[in-house]
Formats: C-alpha cells, structure tokens, sequence
C-alpha cells in the first residue's frame, strides 16, 4: 500500500520540529497554532527544507536519508504541493497552470474540478475558491505518490471558506494517495481528515481521530484547541467516588476521573446548559453568575458565564429570554467534566 513515512528531527529558530508519522491512504492533519512547525514538516517532505537526521520514504521510495546521504531533489520527489496563497502563476492561464503540473491530465483535471469554463481565464480574475480548484488540480496533474496542502481553507472568507470545506473534504475522500493537511482550525481537520495530530513548538502532544482527541484530550492545550472551557483547579478524592475540583476563580466542580492536585478541568460547550434556575436533573455541576457575552451564530447562540461558554440552539435562547448581564444558571455532567494535566510534556 502507498504510503508516507517519515522520522525527522528539522533544526528551527526556537525550538526543533521532531515528527514521527506514518500516513497511508487518507487524509492525515497535523493541527496547532502559528509556529508550530507544521508547515515546515510540508516543506521537508517536499524536498524544500533539509532535516539534520532521519528518514522520509514514500511508497517505499526513500526520499531522504540523513545517514546515507539521500536527499532527492524536489522536482524529482513525486509530491504535490498546494500552498496556502495557492502559487498560481499570474502571467499563466488556468489551463496552463494545471498544464505546468502535467499535461496528460490537465483536460481532465479541469473538468473534474469544474473549471474547464475557466480555463482561459488567468488566477487575477478568479475567486478564491476557484483558486483552490486550480491549485488542487495543479498539483494532481503531477500525479504525486502524496498532496501536501498547507492551510488549505485559510486564505478564504467565511461564508465561501464553509462552503468550500465541505467540498475539499468530498475531493479528498475520493483520491487513492496518502495526504498530508496543516491547519490551525481544528473544525476545518475534523472535516477533512481521518486523523489528526496535534503539534506545539515542534513536538506532537496527541494523535487520533478528532473524536477520540475530543473525548479525551492529552492536557491543557488539545483541550482548548479543540475547543473545550479550560478551568484551573486542584483536584481531590470526594467521598462518594467522584473527584472534587476547587476552581481557582472560586467553587467546586466534580468530575469521574480521577485525580489528585493541580489539575485543568475540560468542558465543552455542548455539554453544557443554560438555565435561568438550577435545573432539578442529573447534573452535578452548577455555576451561577451573570452572562458576560451572548453571541449568535447560525441557529446556535455562544453564552458565556464567567470563565463558562456554553452552547443551545437559538430558539432555546429566546425561549428563556436570554440577555447579557441576565443571571443565569449553568449546568454540565460530572461524567462530562474531563480532567487533564496543566502542562504539556517538557522536552
């Protein structure tokens, strides 16, 4: 089976990018915030960046090879690059930038991505997301043994940006070659990719499917990258088996995981409800404060209490006539209530 495997160590300014990844045929994101090193994990299996040791094979061609002194030149590596400003060559037509990937594949490339209508037209006058069809079939025109796309969605606007998610993902369902995405949006990989590897400062914290990296995050970081209330406590064995949690900005939570001292507690907005009273059902965990920020998105409304953001749908939100500075009650689950280490691992 084709596939990309890779064990690099790739000197940075600050920190050194140290990835061990295997990749087959699916879409593999690595995820984390600007200056994680993710695009240069792209560039050294593009051939663009050279790491001071290790390994990159593809489709058991190595690639490159620090201790055998293999380092095949990028124009020679069979990869697809799509970078995150799309490239395209200005002076070029749509045609003959697909062309300049690969000529035999062009005219079909531009009927697939629905572009052919543009094929005279130069990237000036094309849309954003006609700029990405361009890159993608570019880049395929290849034929590459792996697609590496670096923030593929960032450079567009959020209405075409949602738009054009749900389509790149059913783009990339359907290519039989291993793919390797960076992003800093964690929605955009778990739209996108099969698994997903969260990156910090050169070193990754977690790999897995995005459901598994939601149900139980690493540490601090994956939780709030992928979107849960991070809240500070210290944690202790309560008498009845849960584990209480005193939260540094005051009150106790409790959690079924256990733990003991110093502790990051985990809640995900749907996991929490907004009530104008205590609610009288199985949740544990009630905070009461007023609400600081109500913001409506879609059908769903983000409320926030205190350091709490929780989410119900917009008819839930009139229904209770919910107002910024209303005192409102928020309710979560013990079973919903993660707890996870403060720090991630040192080096």
């Amino acid at each position: 089976m084709d596939s990309l495997e890779l064990d690099i160590r790739l000197p940075l300014r600050s920190f050194a990018l140290e990835l061990t990844l295997a990749v087959g045929r699916e879409t593999f994101a690595l995820v984390g915030p600007s200056g994680a090193g993710k695009t240069s994990a792209l560039r050294a299996v593009a051939g663009l960046a050279r790491p001071a040791s290790g390994r990159i094979v593809l489709g058991g061609r190595v690639l490159f090879d620090a201790d055998r002194g293999v380092d095949v030149p990028p124009e020679e590596r069979g990869v697809g690059f799509v970078f995150q400003d799309y490239a395209l060559f200005p002076h070029m037509t749509v045609e003959q930038n697909v062309a300049y990937g690969g000529r035999a594949r062009a005219g079909e490339l531009l009927e697939r991505f629905g572009i052919a209508a543009l094929a005279k037209a130069r990237p000036g006058q094309l849309s954003g997301g006609e700029r990405q069809r361009v890159g993608l079939a570019r880049a395929l025109a290849r034929e590459p043994g792996v697609l590496l796309l670096d923030e593929p969605l960032s450079a567009l606007d959020p209405h075409t940006r949602a738009g054009l998610r749900i389509e790149l993902g059913e783009i990339l369902d359907d290519l039989d070659l291993p793919v390797l995405l960076v992003t800093h949006d964690f929605h955009d990989a778990t739209v996108l990719a099969d698994r997903v590897a969260a990156l910090v400062d050169g070193l990754v914290l977690q790999t897995g499917t995005a459901s598994e990296l939601i149900a139980a995050p690493a540490d601090a970081f994956v939780a709030s990258f992928t979107g849960a209330n991070v809240l500070a406590g210290h944690a202790r064995r309560a008498p009845d088996g849960l584990t209480e949690i005193a939260l540094a900005g005051g009150g106790f939570v409790y959690s079924v995981d256990d733990a003991e001292g110093e502790v990051e507690v985990a809640v995900y907005p749907w996991d929490v409800s907004i009530a104008r009273e205590a609610p009288d059902d199985s949740a544990l965990n009630h905070v009461r404060g007023p609400i600081t920020s109500l913001v409506t998105v879609g059908n769903r409304a983000r409320v926030q209490v205190g350091g709490l953001v929780g989410e119900v749908t917009t008819a839930s939100a009139e229904r209770l006539g919910l107002r910024e500075g209303d005192v409102v009650t928020v309710s979560f689950k013990a079973a919903a209530t993660r707890l996870v280490e403060r720090t991630t691992p040192a080096r």
